[in-house]
């Protein structure tokens, strides 16, 4: 698996390389914005990690730039800025993930598989199953052409379910793969969700035929057939 470390701090950037390089990842490193971006569109890579404080071209700048360029390889981005808007403009130019500095490398490792275990297809701009389309460029779901209001974390399950359509995910997968590291997420999280959803996508539209099934002893998937 190959990976490209933009990051402008040497010795950061000399111990991910070297601990990544002991889990034979191959790793391409570069220092600055302009570099980065030209590496990333010139060679094909599985993931990207990226620093968001970055000379001659900061890391949202870089991303934003990547997806302008229609090049979707996951980008695990690093900061030292903990707050949450800055997550949130990070997320909105087209990361992945964010990881705060400073942080211990099996948390780095965990949050690479995770990225690079997801399929293929996940880079889909609109996801359609039966009358329902959820647009991840606009962030807006509808339905039989009417809009539903979600909120980020049912957008992000429901995203999620329908890229695994026809697939059945257990409340604990749900909660691993939508709630990856969230330290205030309760056992019956992924179950409230499911409950929001319905009652959004389902019950909301009488005359559509319901979507999101229980799987008895297993857990949840979205109804994939006609």
């Amino acid at each position: 698996m190959k990976i490209l470390l933009i990051e402008d701090d040497h010795q950061i950037a000399a111990y991910i390389k070297k601990g990544l390089e002991l889990k034979s990842y191959v790793v391409d490193v570069v220092y600055d914005g302009e570099q980065g971006l030209d590496f990333a569109l010139a060679e094909k890579y599985d993931l990207i990690i990226l620093d968001r404080m970055l000379p001659k071209m900061d890391g949202l700048q870089l991303c934003q730039n990547l997806r302008q360029e229609n090049n979707h390889t996951p980008v695990l981005m690093l900061t030292a800025r903990a707050e949450v808007s800055d997550k949130v403009e990070g997320l909105n130019v087209g990361a992945d993930d964010y990881l705060t500095k400073p942080f211990a490398f099996i948390e780095l490792l965990a949050r690479i598989k995770a990225l690079t275990r997801r399929p293929k297809n996940l880079n889909t701009d609109k996801l359609t199953i039966d009358s329902l389309t959820l647009d991840t460029q606009s962030f807006q779901a509808t339905r039989a052409g009417e809009i539903i209001k979600l909120s980020s974390k049912e957008f992000a399950l429901l995203d999620f379910l329908m890229r695994h359509k026809g697939q059945p995910m257990s409340a604990a997968q749900l909660t691993e793969r939508v709630w990856e590291y969230d330290s205030d997420v309760l056992p019956n999280t992924a179950q409230v969700y499911i409950s929001h959803l319905r009652k959004k996508i389902d019950s909301a539209f009488p005359n559509e035929k319901p979507l999101i099934e229980t799987v008895r002893g297993f857990g949840y998937k979205i109804n994939d057939k006609p």
